[in-house]
């Protein structure tokens, strides 16, 4: 386990002993600022023709996701879930089977519920607002959750995974906002950014960070300001941050591989086109 995760488990540890608030500002951290590093990529791998196209496109789903949210977040909540389940699956285990794609999304969606089915409900609850779907979604989510991580956690150990075997113990463990926000982390985020940096040719990830810099400053802009919008709606700011995550996460998921797809067999983005 390098330094970096080192810390992230001491920050998440320390979060789940204090409460709510100091929780949301480690996930507002963690999912806000670390976890949108991976994102800020998305449009160096767009070729420059397509990239006027692309972010048209881009600012339109998230702008139409956090409509959608705003409007029916009842409905927009369990849709978002069930993308980023199948997001992290397909992008997590790229080579795996499909019986370690599907455990990896539910896992990471709907683990923090198999230990802490209430306080997870509470979270969607706020996050989504009341729905007749709450009662019935978060135990499903919980049993779901808990055979997912149970079949990864035989995995990690199988594999003598470090990595997988604490996020998978986060995720179990951990209060489900810190649990989520560590395992997405670790899981997710941080890997995806090192491939993201590698495709890219940036020989550091300092080089990464300064070259994606302007998006990332963007991203982190129009996070800010859709927390603050959302916070007379609900004050605690899960609502904001949830909204918030949804809106530039929904086009990360669907418009990026969509762009990717028809770039294959094209040039790849090159280093020299980032400044890396």
């Amino acid at each position: 386990m390098n330094r970096g995760v080192a810390w992230l488990v001491v920050g998440a540890v320390a979060a789940s002993l204090a409460p709510l608030p100091v929780q949301l500002t480690y996930a507002i951290l963690g999912i806000g600022v670390v976890g949108m590093v991976h994102g800020a990529g998305d449009l160096a791998v767009v070729e420059n023709a397509r990239r006027p196209l692309f972010l048209m496109i881009y600012c339109l789903v998230a702008l139409a996701t956090l409509l959608w949210w705003t409007i029916d977040s009842a409905v927009a909540l369990p849709a978002f879930l069930l993308a980023s389940a199948f997001h992290f699956g397909m992008e997590d285990a790229p080579d795996g089977m499909i019986a370690e794609r599907v455990a990896r999304g539910v896992a990471l969606v709907a683990g923090p519920a198999s230990l802490h089915v209430a306080g997870y409900g509470d979270l969607l609850a706020i996050a989504g607002g009341p729905s007749s779907l709450l009662p019935v979604l978060a135990p499903v989510l919980a049993v779901a959750g808990g055979l997912a991580c149970g079949v990864l956690t035989a995995l990690a150990v199988r594999r003598r995974d470090a990595r997988l075997g604490i996020g998978m113990a986060a995720l179990l463990c951990l209060p489900p906002l810190v649990g989520f926000t560590l395992g997405f982390l670790i899981l997710h985020a941080l890997p995806q950014t090192i491939e993201r940096r590698d495709r890219l040719g940036c020989s550091t990830t300092a080089s990464y960070l300064a070259s994606v810099a302007p998006v990332l400053g963007g991203a982190l802009v129009v996070t800010g300001s859709i927390v603050a919008l959302l916070l007379h709606v609900e004050p605690s700011g899960v609502r904001g941050l949830f909204a918030a995550i949804a809106s530039l996460a929904i086009p990360h998921l669907l418009v990026t591989p969509w762009f990717e797809a028809r770039s294959a067999g094209e040039r790849p983005a090159r280093a020299a086109d980032l400044k890396c």
